[in-house]
C-alpha cells in the first residue's frame, strides 16, 4: 500500500497560516491524503545556564504542543476525522522546513499562504522563491492569504 501524500503546512501566528490550513485540509481529504503541521521553536541559547535553557525549551515545546493540537482539532474536523501529522522542530523555520522536506519522503505538498500585507508574500515565501524553490524536491503551493472559506470551499 502506497503512502498517502501529505499537504505540510508551517504553523505560525499569522492569520494567513488559516488559510493554508484549510485549503490543506480540504484538498488532502478531496485526494485521500493526510495533512502535516510544522511547529518550529527556537533554540534555547543559555550556555551558562543550562538549567534555565532547559526550562526554556521545556516550555517552548509545550505551546507548540498546544498550539499544534488546536490547530489538528481543525484539521480533523475539514478532513473528516483524520488526525494530522505533529511536527515539532528546533531551529530557524526556514532551516527546520526544509530538513524536514529533504527526510520525510511522506511529504509531498507544501503549502503556504501569501500575507496581504504592502510587504511582500511574507519571509518564509520569499527565502524560498528567492534562495531554495528550484531545490526543492516537492512542489509549493502558495494561496492567496485574503481567501474566504467560501472562496478556499470553492477552489477545493
Amino acid at each position: 500500500m502506497s503512502q498517502p501524500n501529505v499537504f505540510l503546512v508551517v504553523v505560525d501566528n499569522t492569520t494567513e497560516m488559516r488559510v493554508a490550513l484549510r485549503f490543506a485540509s480540504l484538498r488532502a481529504k478531496r485526494v485521500g491524503g493526510r495533512v502535516g503541521l510544522l511547529r518550529v521553536i527556537r533554540k534555547a541559547d543559555f550556555q551558562h545556564w543550562a538549567a534555565v535553557g532547559n526550562l526554556m525549551r521545556e516550555e517552548a515545546r509545550e505551546e507548540a504542543e498546544q498550539l499544534l493540537q488546536e490547530h489538528a482539532a481543525t484539521v480533523t474536523e475539514l478532513t473528516g476525522g483524520e488526525m494530522p501529522i505533529l511536527y515539532i522542530k528546533e531551529g530557524t523555520t526556514k532551516s527546520a522546513l526544509v530538513q524536514l522536506i529533504d527526510e520525510d519522503s511522506q511529504i509531498r505538498i507544501l503549502v503556504l499562504a501569501a500575507a496581504t500585507n504592502a510587504r511582500g508574500p511574507g519571509p518564509l515565501i520569499s527565502f524560498l522563491m528567492k534562495k531554495i524553490i528550484g531545490k526543492l524536491r516537492i512542489p509549493v503551493t502558495i494561496v492567496p492569504g485574503g481567501l474566504s472559506n467560501e472562496q478556499i470551499d470553492t477552489l477545493t
